[in-house]
């Protein structure tokens, strides 16, 4: 009977957290330009297709099997067994609710090189983001991960879904270089459907709610509640805050800070949503939504072009959120009288997972660029990545399009 309403439970979850991808979808097309609103759904479409299968050919194993000096694992490749020990539901469930969380990871990066990136270049991306998140995965939640050793924790993923993501997305952008134009005085670039883009946050939203108590594996654990309630107000207190902020900062109460605030707030509190108590969890979400509003104007300062904040939320606030455990952590907080340690570690391992996830996806990308394959051509950016790459129009205008009038000669369905 455990077993049964267990496996119920975290299909469920990891259906919920699966669902986070339609998320993706509209929050990224909602706040890209109208003429690559299709271009970045096909990228999200891609995160599903190609990571699930990588993911169940090579990343659960090296994530989850038996670990070979606590840097990856060697058994489960290709879905065979993990000979780890007893789980809560079967192994292929679990795989389930892994690969979504896996899939989530390389979807941060999609929206950072969104409207000026080959789609070729980025399915080949996607093999390498699966397996570089599946080994630094290991580090933390793997059977005999070295971090894992160390004490490191992080319930459902700030460090190692949000803050590889997050930083993966920053080494992706700086290769990747800005969009034309993006720092040219008196250049706009308007997001395509705002509505869109504010359901999109909804269904994240409502997915997280699997993301992070269906971590607990067990539809029986005591802290379910707890979790469900740190995720539910640290994401209302850090999209308010980052409004206000926003609006004491720029004069305006910005609609893509209401956005990105409330994600910020679900990013910091995954990590600790079963550790810190509740209201904790409301500060960290006000800290998140301080953060992100100020580390979108570090990546200006930078000349880094991120077009939907993948950085400020998943990168900047999957650090905060991991720290944050080492600070408010019931057993074990600094704040909470039990000393430094593991703060410490808490500390070592955000920035592990982060430098792995910067150099890897760094040096990916500088390789595609010296392959000449990485980036579209001026003339196919112009046009838009909808029609140069894929030969359709995210939406239906009457009469002959401009933009497939001014189709450059280059574009169309090549390779690269």
């Amino acid at each position: 009977m455990a077993l049964a309403v267990n496996t119920v439970w975290v299909v469920l979850a990891g259906a919920l957290v699966f669902f986070m991808e339609g998320g993706f979808a509209l929050l990224e097309a909602g706040l890209v330009q109208t003429k690559n609103a299709l271009s970045i759904v096909m990228k999200v479409m891609a995160d599903v297709t190609v990571g699930s299968i990588v993911y169940a050919l090579l990343g659960f194993g090296l994530m989850f099997g038996l670990s070979r000096a606590g840097l990856f694992g060697t058994t489960g490749y290709f879905l065979g067994p993990l000979r780890t020990g007893p789980l809560t539901v079967s192994e292929p469930v679990f795989w389930f609710f892994e690969m979504a969380f896996a899939v989530a990871a390389v979807s941060i990066v999609s929206g950072a090189v969104s409207e000026r990136m080959r789609f070729p270049a980025y399915l080949l991306y996607v093999v390498v983001g699966i397996l570089a998140y599946s080994v630094s995965g290991h580090w933390v939640w793997g059977p005999g991960g070295w971090l894992a050793g160390l004490g490191m924790r992080d319930f459902a993923g700030s460090a190692v879904v949000h803050a590889f993501g997050g930083f993966s997305a920053l080494a992706a952008a700086a290769v990747l270089g800005a969009r034309l134009g993006r720092f040219e005085p008196g250049t706009e670039f308007l997001p395509s459907n705002l509505p869109l883009a504010f359901t999109g946050t909804f269904i994240l939203w409502f997915g997280w709610f699997g993301f992070n108590a269906g971590s607990t594996l067990s539809a029986f654990a005591p802290d379910i509640g707890q979790i469900v309630a740190n995720t539910m107000l640290s994401a209302a207190a850090a999209g308010l805050v980052a409004v206000l902020w926003s609006r004491w900062r720029f004069d305006a109460y910005d609609p893509t800070m209401a956005i990105n605030g409330v994600l910020a707030g679900l990013v910091a509190i995954t990590a600790g949503c079963a550790y810190v108590p509740v209201w904790a969890g409301g500060l960290i979400g006000v800290a998140a939504g301080v953060l992100v509003v100020e580390s979108t104007g570090w990546l200006e300062a930078w000349g880094i072009d991120d077009p939907v904040g993948a950085f400020p939320v998943h990168g900047a606030n999957g650090l905060l959120g991991t720290v944050a455990v080492g600070l408010f952590a019931t057993q074990g907080g600094l704040f909470m009288g039990d000393g430094p340690h593991l703060l410490g570690v808490q500390l070592l391992g955000a920035a592990a997972v982060a430098v792995w996830g910067f150099g890897v996806t760094y040096v990916a990308f500088a390789v595609l660029r010296a392959l000449g394959i990485l980036r579209v051509s001026a003339d196919e950016e112009r046009v838009g990545l909808d029609w140069a790459l894929h030969g359709r129009h995210a939406y239906h205008h009457p009469g002959p399009a401009a933009a497939e009038r001014a189709r450059p000669a280059s574009a169309g369905h090549t390779l690269v």
